[in-house]
This record gives C-alpha cells, structure tokens and sequence, in this order.
C-alpha cells in the first residue's frame, strides 16, 4: 500500500515488551522487494535468537551486549553493515575506522577499512572488550544451535507450569517457541504495585522486570535451570496470591 512512499524499514528482531521475535529473513525481503532498506535494532535477539544477517541480506542492524550477551552495564555495542553496502551508506569518518596501515598519514582522505568495521569511531575500553571477549567465547564453544534447543525448552516448561498452576498470569508472549526468544512476558490479572513486586521477587533471589502489570521473565539456556524456572512460578504464584484486593 505505501511501498512507492517506502524508504526504509527500521524494527526489533525482538520487541522489548511482550518477547515477540519478528520474521527478520521475510520481513527484510518484503522491505527489498520495494526498493526499500531493512535495518534491524537487535538489542533484545544477539544472544537470544540464531541470526543470520549477511544470508538474510540484512541491510544494516546494531545492538548492544550487556542483555544476553553478558557484557555487563555500559558494555560495548555491535554494528553490522551488510557487505554491499559497506561503501554507499553514509557514515561519521572516525580514525579507528580508517585503513590500519595509512591510520596516521595525516595528509590522506578517510580511507574506511571494508565492512562494519570502517564504522568505527574510537578505540574502545580494553575493560569493555575483554569482559564481552569472555563471553563470546562461551557462546562460541557451545553454538547457539544448542542454546536455542534449550531456549525452547526452558520457555516451554515455563509456559505449561504457568498454565497449569497460576491462573493469576496471563501469558502475552507468542506461545510458539519459533516466535519467541527467551523472555515470556506475564500479565498479573490481579492488581500489582511493581516496585514492590520486583523488590519482592528479588528477596527471593529472582531478577527479572516489572513494568506496569507486566512480568518479563527471561530463563537463559547459559545458566539458568529448570529447577530455577519451577522454583520461579512457585515464589511468583505465592507473592500473587498474597495480595489483598
């Protein structure tokens, strides 16, 4: 209906609030197919879903790693920039992205080096680096193939002992693994004040987040378990059914 007015279509491969994962492969092709860019805000799907960008001729995304990726608050943050457009999409010239061999040859025009990393500004924290290095080599050694296969899993244990034994919640995340990354966002249809909540949750020993009437709960295949995934909607059923209306 729009695609003569289309120029780009910008998306979370996750959405933030309810753990819904997007189509990213589809929806880019369908962007493509008119005349349209496709770039992607992976913040909630590095880490959590098997991407595929070059293959899926993602046009550009970028993310961060402190979520999924385990880099901690203020991590450093990813870019990708498929290799087609490495040389025609606009970009802030800085030095760490010039060509390393002519880097200080001050008399020389910006010279990118090819691909994303002819985006960089400056060179980043060795701290930030090393922390995010630590991490990517656990995922590295254990392949998000398995990950994914214990994702589904987890999620869906989660999803059946909600069903089943808190009739307080409301699921309002996709109920199909393949629609969905780690988090199930769980709708309270009893009234909840969500500091309190989430201070709650956290005396138990459980971290998740509390927005409005929303529980976004995340059991990560790295080092969460399905005792934790049980022990979770047992403390969170209790706290529920303690509230006075």
């Amino acid at each position: 209906m729009n695609a003569e007015s289309l120029a780009i279509v910008l998306l979370p491969g996750v959405q933030y609030y309810t753990g819904q994962a997007l189509d990213i492969k589809t929806i880019t092709a369908a962007a493509h197919a008119v005349g349209a860019r496709a770039g992607w805000d992976l913040a909630h799907a590095v880490g959590n879903l098997s991407l595929a960008l070059h293959d899926w001729n993602v046009d550009f995304a970028c993310w961060c790693s402190y979520k999924y990726l385990n880099s901690g608050p203020g991590g450093i943050g990813g870019l990708f920039v498929h290799s087609r457009n490495s040389d025609v999409v606009p970009r802030f010239a800085g030095w760490w992205g010039h060509d390393s061999q002519t880097r200080f040859n001050m008399d020389r025009p910006f010279s990118p080096i090819p691909g994303a990393a002819g985006f960089r500004h400056s060179n980043p924290s060795v701290f930030t680096v090393m922390a995010l290095r630590a991490s990517l080599e656990i995922f590295c050694s254990i392949g998000m193939d398995k990950l994914t296969e214990k994702q589904a899993k987890l999620t869906g244990f989660l999803d059946f002992l909600l069903t089943k034994t808190c009739p307080k919640i409301e699921i309002i995340s996709p109920r199909s693994p393949s629609e969905r990354g780690c988090q199930l966002s769980l709708r309270s249809r009893v009234p909840v004040q969500p500091k309190e909540l989430e201070e709650k949750l956290f005396a138990e020993g459980v971290v998740c987040d509390v927005r409005g009437q929303i529980i976004r709960a995340a059991p990560t295949p790295l080092y969460n378990s399905y005792t934790d995934v049980y022990n979770f909607v047992k403390i969170l059923a209790k706290l529920l059914d303690n509230i006075k209306l």
